[in-house]
This record gives structure tokens, sequence and C-alpha cells, in this order.
């Protein structure tokens, strides 16, 4: 089996990928990057590609030479707060990407396995009672990040009717954990409490919006969903990968104070509050659970550790 995923060196590609080699040895992974590939060496054995998902003919020839019978696509522009100064770019590059890759497979006449990964973000949650989002809740975009959300995850629905294509669209909610890069909030407060600590920064945290509450997963248990709906799920469907708890953006802030032994003040930062906040958005991966099995094994607290953990191994190494 070859197994592709776009944007593998991205923050939940490398994940993904650390995964399949445990539960797919047998499998041949190619994964891409804009850049570099990444040094870590557990992930020496993949087959690297550097290429521009935009360029038409580039994605062309690259599912031609390699020939997938498997496309994780998870390259994207991912971060909501960057799309709501960076929109059009935002929506350009979700959406040709990923039309670039199903086109490429129109084209070459091939049908591999395509899992489309959209997002949690693209629900309306205007009307918001609370209760767990679920796949038949309407679609809304409150954001610019969410437009292209529920575009590419239309555009998946659309080419699976009109083609036949095996595309399942994968809505996975927040998630974090070791090596999530800045311009997402776990991130962002673990960064600055690790700053302080290293006493590059004085012991302040800048906040956003901290009353809003959302569905929070680890990365590691996300990923093991995306393998279980490409071994389970079915063609057409659409799948929520969440918690089905929500969790305080306070309480995430406290769980990663709680775990320094400096006094920090907290202040917030109009600049980080989002024109639309909406106050609680769960998400329900009951449809999930019953085709595969599927529940999420790591709690909060691990997860918030260990990024704080990582955040600090990052300001050592750019500080020495």
């Amino acid at each position: 089996m070859r197994i592709l995923v776009t944007g593998g060196s991205g923050f939940a590609g490398q994940y993904l990928l650390h995964h399949l080699q445990q539960v797919e040895p047998e499998a041949t992974l190619i994964a891409t990057t804009i850049n570099v590939a990444p040094t870590d060496p557990k992930l020496a054995s993949v087959d690297w590609i550097v290429v521009n998902l935009l360029d038409t003919k580039a994605v062309f020839d690259l599912i031609n030479n390699h020939k997938p019978d498997v496309i994780y696509h998870l390259a994207a522009l991912s971060a909501p707060s960057k799309a709501l100064t960076a929109a059009w770019q935002t929506l350009e590059n979700n959406v040709k990407m990923q039309f670039n890759i199903i086109h490429a497979c129109l084209d070459l006449q091939l049908s591999p396995q395509l899992l489309l990964i959209t997002s949690g973000d693209i629900y309306d949650t205007r009307v918001n009672t609370g209760d767990p989002i679920t796949e038949v809740t309407p679609l809304c975009p409150n954001n610019p990040y969410a437009l292209s959300k529920i575009t590419q995850d239309m555009m998946g629905l659309q080419y699976y009717l009109s083609h036949q294509l095996p595309i399942i669209r994968i809505r996975p909610f927040n998630h974090t954990g070791a090596g999530q890069t800045l311009g997402f909030v776990a991130p962002d407060f673990a960064m600055q409490i690790a700053r302080i600590e290293a006493g590059l920064q004085e012991p302040v945290i800048h906040v956003g919006n901290l009353e809003a509450y959302r569905d929070f997963s680890d990365v590691r248990d996300i990923v093991k969903a995306y393998h279980l709906i490409s071994k389970h799920g079915e063609a057409g469907e659409a799948y929520n990968v969440a918690s089905g708890k929500a969790t305080s953006i306070a309480m995430l802030l406290q769980t990663l104070i709680n775990d320094t032994d400096i006094d920090i003040d907290v202040q917030v930062d109009t600049a980080k509050l989002r024109p639309v906040d909406t106050p609680i958005i769960v998400g329900s991966a009951e449809k999930l659970t019953k085709l595969t099995g599927w529940q999420p094994t790591i709690d909060i607290q691990t997860t918030l550790h260990d990024l704080l953990n990582d955040c600090r191994e990052r300001v050592l190494k750019t500080s020495t």
C-alpha cells in the first residue's frame, strides 16, 4: 500500500506519519512539505517530496509518479486567527490545493481513498445551546478560515457525488500537543510561560477571551481517529473527531500556570479578541465511536504538560 500525507511536515502531519509507521508497517509512506523535510530521525524512512500544492502541474506529477492508494490531505493554512488578516490567501491556498489533488486523480483516472481534513469550525453556532454538534448540524462560516474549510468540505462531497471518487470528509475540532506552532491558543499561552521562566519576558501573559469554551483533544488521539476512519469510514460521509467535552480557555490557561512555580499576571489584550466569538462549542464524535470504537484516551492535563515542556525546550534551543 502507498500512503500519501500532504502537509506531512506540519503539526498533525508528523504525528500521523509516526502513527502510520506503527499501524501500517508494510506501507510505503510518502509525504509532502513546502520547504525542507523534518529532521526527526524517526521519519527518515518517509519519502519526502518538496512541492508547492498550488502548482497544478507539480501536483499532477506528484500523483502520477507515486500513484497513492490512500491520500490524507492535511496541507492547509490552518490558523483561524491568522486568516482574519489573510482571508484571500487562506481561501485560495486551502481550496486550490485540494482542487489540484482531486483533478490530478481525475485526469490520471485514479481513485485513491481521499481523506479530506476539514474542521469542526465549519458549523453554525449562532444559535448555540451548548449541546454537542453532530454531523447534521447546519454549516455556517463565522471567519475566513471556516469559509475555506466549508468550501473544501462541500468540494469533497460534490466530487464524490459527481465522479464517485472515494472521498471521506473528516471534521476535527480543536486539538493541540507538543510541537504545535504559535497562532493557536494553547501554544501561545505555553510559550509565554516558557519565556517567562527563561527570563525573556516579564511575568505577564497577554490573553484574548478567556470565557469561551472549546472542545480540545490531544493530537495523538486525533491522528488515531484519522487512521480508523480510513479503515472503516464510508465514502461520501463526514465524521466529527471531538472529545465531547467543553473546556474553558480560562481553565486551559490556569492548568498551564499551575505547572510553573512563577507568579504570573494575566492581562487581556484586545488585539487577541475575535470579531465573532461563540461562548461554547463542543463536538459529538458519536458517529465515529459507533463506527470504530474510537474514544480520546489522553486527558487535557497531560496534553498541556507535554506542550509546556516542549515550549521550554524550544525556548532553550533558541536562547543558547
